[in-house]
């Protein structure tokens, strides 16, 4: 979606809006936690995000990915940043060419700055001169698939003496077809807020946004003022003065700061906000709760997971759950399917549905800091104390769960505990939900004034002689289904076929039951080859004649992959207290 189109919306709702902008961290450790902490502002409600361009395109290929994984994967409306700087226009073409191949339909045109060790900016051979070239060029090329914002200076481009004539450039930036108004960062309110006057005075009627950049430390501050010519009134300077040399003093009085005035200009009338976050989280957050910015359930969670934003996926409304703790890797063995399911899960039938294949399967973090996680078990109580770590949240991740447990399992976390303990390797589970209001900051998602429902799900890793237990308790309990299969595929089950079972629905006014989530068995078996190839991943940390690397390969070849639901939804725990009781059996037989 265009974002012009989301501002004028929440302009026309006469609310506030907010938006965050990111670089390309230079390492890939770097972008995969860069990617952690996205996915936890997107509950922060931006309207969209931007990600910056490096100076002739030397983070190029790190900015189209970021933009692209966060606009398809975490469901965040993006903007790439493109620069004229050291851009021939073949490279230009190239990289507008692959934003719309990513889906991506919202592009911040700028000049740029000098290269870095360069002092003054040069026009490259078929390059650009000025950010209104490149506006017009993307006019020109793409019509106006793309909405198109641009840079705005409050106190004046740091190399123009004359502030009138910016004025005037800016105006012709939006003449030629920009949408919107991003502005450097700045401390002067007031300044800002004459500006403002200025350019509604001469015509330019686009949504403004002011950058807010929020005092992170002292140096800092100093070195990016100093680089930007911005200019600092006093009383910043004399408020920092006695605490410069207490850098969490100077944090806070950073948020401080950027809340008085983002209040003093909404006291002016401004609606929107653009955050320069430097990839961090904690001040912008304590910022939008200092402004009493919430974001609105039905926005952030329209559905159990992140909506993919990517144009192909925007009425893909279901998805199987065993990915839900490893999203990334589902939209990229999803990517090539030329429509997805809508409403209810298709069967093999449909021409959508195909082997979830192509995707190479790997751990998320480097070597050297998966050994730091997970050291070297030499037993099997030892992969049991792993799993229960992460259970308690004493450890950040498992090779099949890229992040922390969601809030909504903090209800089972003890029982969860008890069964990792007792050798169940769980990596997936969901408590049951009966008629949650979908406003319920943890269970709620979708449009306001419904209810939404769960089945208990748990899934897990078993050993073939507690699954012969298992099984025969199961038999017992006629509301729960499970699906059971080893590495190669010997698949044991007492569903009755193979359609998919909803363990996630809503109810809204208006509107159809929603059913986002389901289990079944096809995605289950695409599923078991990446949940055991992880086993393999895994293995590959050691030498090939160390204790560890033979007993993960040893699970890896003899447990079961095992899901069970309990269609009771009524039910909370009565797929743990089975579990109990397998273990309670197993004990006793060793005790005989």
């Amino acid at each position: 979606m265009k974002i012009i189109e989301k501002i004028r919306a929440a302009e026309a709702e006469d609310r506030c809006y907010w938006s965050f902008e990111y670089f390309p961290p230079k390492t890939e450790a770097g972008v995969t936690n860069l990617y952690d902490r996205m996915d936890r502002m997107y509950q922060l409600g931006p309207e969209f995000i931007d990600v910056t361009w490096g100076a002739g395109g030397v983070t190029s290929d790190v900015t189209l990915e970021i933009a692209s994984t966060a606009q398809s994967v975490y469901g965040l409306e993006t903007s790439m940043h493109l620069t004229c700087t050291n851009m021939p226009r073949i490279k230009i073409d190239i990289a507008l060419r692959e934003a719309k191949q990513a889906g991506i339909q919202n592009i911040l045109a700028l000049r740029g700055d000098p290269p870095r060790g360069q002092e003054n900016w040069t026009k490259v051979e078929t390059g650009f001169n000025y950010a209104v070239d490149l506006v017009k060029y993307i006019r020109q090329e793409y019509g106006d698939y793309f909405s198109i914002g641009v840079a705005g200076y409050p106190e004046g481009h740091p190399e123009n003496d004359d502030k009138e004539i910016d004025i005037t450039y800016l105006k012709e930036k939006m003449d030629a077809g920009a949408d919107f108004v991003v502005t450097q960062l700045f401390y002067d309110v007031d300044l800002y807020l004459e500006w403002v006057k200025k350019l509604r005075a001469v015509g330019i009627t686009a949504p403004i946004l002011p950058g807010i950049m929020p005092i992170q430390n002292y140096g800092g501050f100093k070195r990016m003022t100093s680089l930007c010519k911005t200019i600092v009134p006093q009383f910043i300077l004399d408020d920092l003065e006695p605490i410069k040399d207490d850098d969490q003093a100077v944090k806070d009085y950073g948020v401080r700061l950027a809340i008085d005035m983002c209040n003093k200009m909404r006291e002016h009338g401004q609606k929107g906000f653009h955050f320069y976050t430097l990839n961090l989280e904690r001040s912008t957050t304590l910022i939008l709760e200092g402004l009493n910015f919430t974001a609105r359930q039905e926005v952030v969670k329209k559905l159990p997971w992140n909506p993919s934003l990517a144009a192909n996926r925007e009425k893909e409304t279901v998805r199987p759950i065993f990915w839900r703790n490893r999203p990334h890797s589902y939209i990229a063995r999803t990517t090539a399917w030329d429509e997805f399911p809508n409403g209810r899960w298709g069967d093999s039938r449909s021409p959508a549905y195909g082997d979830l294949d192509g995707y190479g399967v790997n751990l998320k973090y480097p070597r050297d800091e998966c050994l730091q996680l997970w050291g070297t078990p030499s037993k099997i109580s030892d992969i049991y104390s792993l799993f229960a770590r992460y259970i308690s949240g004493d450890l950040k991740c498992l090779p099949w769960s890229e992040s922390p447990l969601q809030g909504e399992s903090d209800v089972l976390r003890e029982r969860l505990l008890n069964v990792n303990k007792n050798g169940f390797l769980s990596i997936n589970s969901q408590p049951a939900v009966d008629g949650a209001l979908s406003s319920d900051p943890v269970f709620g998602w979708g449009p306001k004034n419904g209810f939404v429902y769960q089945k208990a799900y748990l899934e897990f890793f078993i050993s073939p002689q507690a699954l012969d237990v298992l099984v025969a308790h199961i038999a017992k309990h006629p509301y729960v289904t499970y699906y059971a299969v080893n590495a190669n595929g010997d698949l044991k089950t007492n569903t009755k076929n193979d359609s998919p079972n909803a363990v996630t629905w809503g109810v809204f006014p208006g509107q159809e039951i929603v059913q986002p989530t389901i289990v079944e068995s096809q995605s289950f078996m695409a599923w078991k080859d990446e949940a055991f190839e992880l086993w393999r991943q895994w293995s590959t940390l050691y030498d090939d004649n160390a204790a560890t690397k033979q007993l993960i390969e040893g699970v890896k070849d003899t447990y079961f992959l095992v899901n069970m639901v309990d269609n009771n939804f009524k039910s909370r725990y009565a797929l743990y207290d089975i579990l109990d009781s397998v273990t309670a059996e197993l004990r006793g037989n060793v005790g005989h």
